[in-house]
């Protein structure tokens, strides 16, 4: 029983010193001119999250904030052997209501926070594919194409050869139709192809049909804030704004005014992007 008593008290003191070895380690380090230099920074430093915007069936994307990581940032610092504001180490911080996990609003637009811009092209034919391709390729400029799944089948080495330049291939309807079976199965054969994780549907309007399917399949549903007409050049030019979504048909109009719609649009200063960046709500300011 002694035995036993001993052994116990032992075990006690010996976690009682790692106890208080550690507090006695962390008190030091909170008062090191070091570490409060870093969390006097803290307030100028430091981004609230910023929640997603959503009225009645709509969302817009939030912005994650950042929180400084007081332990990484003062143990790189006193490595370096100093403060030095560039070895800051940032946490991201998730906003309480966020784009990520809601998938039963249409999405109506991209970060608003940022310049970024998403060109996405609706694919049911064969039709002036590979000519909106080689546009694209010849302005270095990245886009979303939204395909249909009996189209997907039909032109597999496309599709591989569009992911490979960085192309996002989304899946459109299935023959113009959204029966569950036909597009959960295009949606692996996208995914199989591509590599990459299929996440947004696409949608004119507020189709309840479409929104229901997706919501079911984890997917975010779409509404471009710009689509355009028989003049794209004169559409986009009227609403361009922080955050577009510009759906465009692949018409012979769209082809012919395409370049001058990429160069204008990245003379306003706007970045062209895949949808899924659009739509990110990651902090990228610090």
């Amino acid at each position: 029983m002694k035995k036993i008593w001993y052994i116990t008290l032992s075990i006690s003191l010996v976690l009682l010193s790692f106890f208080y070895t550690d507090k006695t380690i962390e008190i030091l380090r909170n008062n090191d001119p070091l570490m409060k230099k870093i969390k006097k920074t803290a307030n100028t430093k430091e981004i609230n999250a910023k929640n997603a915007t959503v009225l009645d069936n709509t969302i817009k994307p939030g912005l994650n904030g950042s929180k400084i990581n007081y332990e990484k940032s003062f143990q790189k610092m006193k490595k370096y052997g100093k403060y030095n504001a560039d070895l800051m180490v940032f946490d991201e911080v998730e906003p309480a209501v966020s784009l990520g996990d809601t998938y039963n609003k249409f999405v109506v637009s991209g970060n608003e926070e940022n310049n970024n811009i998403a060109l996405i092209f609706r694919v049911e034919r064969d039709d002036n594919v590979d000519k909106i391709l080689e546009i694209l390729e010849d302005h270095r400029t990245n886009a979303t194409f939204f395909v249909d799944g009996l189209w997907l089948e039909n032109n597999q080495e496309k599709v591989v050869e569009m992911s490979e330049v960085d192309m996002e291939i989304e899946l459109l309807n299935y023959d113009s139709n959204y029966q569950k079976k036909y597009f959960e199965s295009a949606l692996h054969i996208s995914e199989t192809l591509t590599g990459k994780e299929n996440k947004y549907c696409y949608a004119e309007y507020e189709r309840k049909q479409v929104l229901n399917l997706c919501n079911r399949l984890n997917l975010h549903t779409v509404i471009p804030n710009i689509i355009t007409t028989e003049n794209p050049f004169k559409d986009i030019k009227e609403k361009l704004a922080n955050g577009s979504m510009i759906s465009m048909p692949l018409g012979s109009t769209v082809i012919h005014q395409l370049p001058t719609i990429i160069d204008y649009i990245k003379q306003r200063g706007y970045n062209l992007v895949t949808l899924d960046k659009l739509l990110s709500e990651e902090n990228t300011v610090n």
